[in-house]
């Protein structure tokens, strides 16, 4: 009938229906994208583009059959784009007082084969928590014959900030001063100004250097030779967008909740605790799920560490109209006014009398009978995005035979604004400082001089596993955010922020030598022993 079905792990599926539809030559309303489970997804999942699903939308049309494309794992690597490879220069000046005075930095990213590097978010994140008269930015992006740069956590900040941690390390050192009482002395806030232009409104970045003061894991002594400590900050800006959500009151008492982000990180269960919490229910009694293009308004991806924020704030009003709804129906029943109902964890009760009331569950039942199915309903493409700010703490231990650094100990504490589920929140912690420890000390693309990649399986391509890293302890910090009715900030990306800079002063701090390059590699940190010897 001329219209195209697409299967397929997406971070946002209405992004990319749009590009499908742009692609394919036909109307958005032809196409419609079912979005599976993403698995991993760090945005490289639909937030910067497509891959297979216009291919195999064109052979289904040829074929008058479905298709079905898998990527092998080398086309993986050599098809989706890595993060870019970079040349950061940075200069800082501080008065002896230890009062960041100045900044002048370049930044150049490949974009790979068409121009786009993320080279915009590293200029807007590397000194964004720091308080700085006199800054001066320059990006430039540069296109090469390699494949395409892509979308990875905070596109474009973590690099940005293992050059501007390192030199604030570096000046820690001049001074001599505690850099965790540096950073608190030039800590930005609630009104303080961007080095790019924006000021911020509430932030967190304060309270977590205060906690980072507090914490048992900078007292703790360093217990052999070769090892050290290192800290670094980051931040991130976070993003919003536009949403749909539908509620709908099932006769047993409980809620579907259906939404149009997909879920990543399990925000499937974030959106389904703001909708109960509003209405005063279990948790158990909301049921989520997510809408193919066809079910749901237009509602944008699942990246930026925006989904909790701005899919949470449509849950929330969507979650608003039904209990609207659920007082006009009372006050129907009962025939009084709707001012005369109050609506207090999950149960409607009438204002003068206290005989008169009804829970959720009981109301539930009598819809269909009193007037109707209730259905809440809310789309918004909220503003007032919350700033996301991170610190680590990182202790390692050099074998200066071989150059291989070991974590013996990692703390990370990042402001969450309002930590929605707890435990997910620890879970992003966990993985972006565990992804940073890869990029810090193994992970890169080896290209020849061609441009081809020489290392595109897991053999060859080395990422941390269980027995490289030690337990990831979490300080989730909650300065509420304003712009958002719980207070929630995203947390997903600016966990990767700090990682690679902590592991390098740490390095530095433990053997002298300091590295400007990544990966930290033992080849590489041992060229850089015998360099100092």
């Amino acid at each position: 009938d001329g219209t195209v079905t697409v299967w397929c792990s997406s971070q946002g599926h209405f992004a990319l229906r749009d590009h499908c539809a742009a692609i394919l030559g036909v109307g958005v309303s032809n196409v419609k994208i079912v979005p599976m489970e993403i698995g991993g997804g760090f945005g490289g999942k639909g937030q910067g583009g497509c891959y297979l699903e216009p291919v195999a939308a064109v052979l289904s049309r040829k074929a008058g059959q479905p298709v079905k494309i898998t990527m092998t794992r080398t086309e993986v690597f050599e098809g989706t784009g890595p993060t870019s490879a970079s040349h950061i220069r940075v200069k800082l000046g501080a008065a002896r007082d230890g009062r960041l005075t100045a900044a002048e930095c370049r930044l150049i990213y490949e974009a790979g084969a068409f121009p786009g590097s993320p080279v915009p978010s590293g200029c807007r994140t590397m000194l964004a928590p720091y308080t700085i008269e006199n800054a001066y930015i320059e990006g430039i992006d540069v296109v090469v014959n390699t494949q395409k740069a892509a979308a990875y956590r905070a596109p474009g900040s973590p690099v940005a900030a293992f050059a501007a941690e390192s030199v604030i390390d570096e000046l820690c050192e001049q001074l001599a001063m505690d850099p965790i009482e540096f950073r608190l002395r030039n800590a930005a806030k609630e009104g303080t100004r961007q080095p790019t232009g924006p000021v911020f409104r509430r932030i967190g970045f304060e309270e977590i250097l205060q906690a980072a003061q507090a914490h048992p894991h900078l007292d703790a002594p360093l217990r052999g030779p070769n090892q050290g400590r290192g800290v670094a900050a980051g931040a991130w800006f976070n993003s919003s967008g536009p949403a749909s959500a539908i509620a709908s009151v099932n006769p047993d008492g409980t809620v579907s909740l259906v939404e149009g982000s997909p879920d990543i990180g399990g925000s499937r269960a974030a959106m389904a605790m703001q909708v109960a919490e509003v209405l005063g229910l279990p948790i158990e009694s909301v049921k989520p799920s997510i809408a193919d293009t066809d079910s749901i308004g237009y509602s944008s991806g699942a990246g930026g560490s925006g989904v909790t924020f701005k899919m949470g704030t449509v849950c929330y009003e969507a979650a608003q109209d039904i209990k609207r709804q659920l007082i006009e129906r009372a006050a129907r029943i009962w025939q009084v006014d709707e001012g005369n109902v109050v609506y207090d964890k999950g149960v409607l009760r009438h204002a003068q009398d206290p005989e008169q009331q009804l829970s959720f569950a009981t109301l539930a039942r009598r819809l269909n009978g009193t007037g109707g199915p209730v259905v809440g309903r809310a789309t918004v493409n909220p503003g007032g995005v919350g700033n996301a700010f991170g610190l680590h703490i990182v202790d390692v231990e050099v074998d200066p035979e071989t150059g291989k650094v070991t974590i013996l100990r990692y703390t990370a504490l990042q402001d969450a604004g309002k930590a929605i589920h707890p435990s997910y929140v620890e879970g992003q912690i966990q993985g972006g400082a565990v992804q940073g420890v890869g990029w810090a000390l193994n992970e890169a693309y080896y290209l020849n001089d061609q441009g081809q990649m020489m290392n595109a399986s897991f053999l060859d391509y080395r990422m941390p596993t269980s027995l490289d890293l030690p337990m990831i302890d979490t300080v989730i910090v909650e300065v509420p955010n304003p712009g958002h009715p719980f207070g929630v900030r995203g947390v997903g990306e600016v966990s990767l922020v700090p990682p690679m800079a902590a592991i390098a002063n740490a390095i530095s701090n433990a053997v002298g030598v300091r590295m400007t390059r990544l990966p930290m590699s033992p080849g590489a940190v041992l060229a850089e022993l015998w360099d100092k010897a």
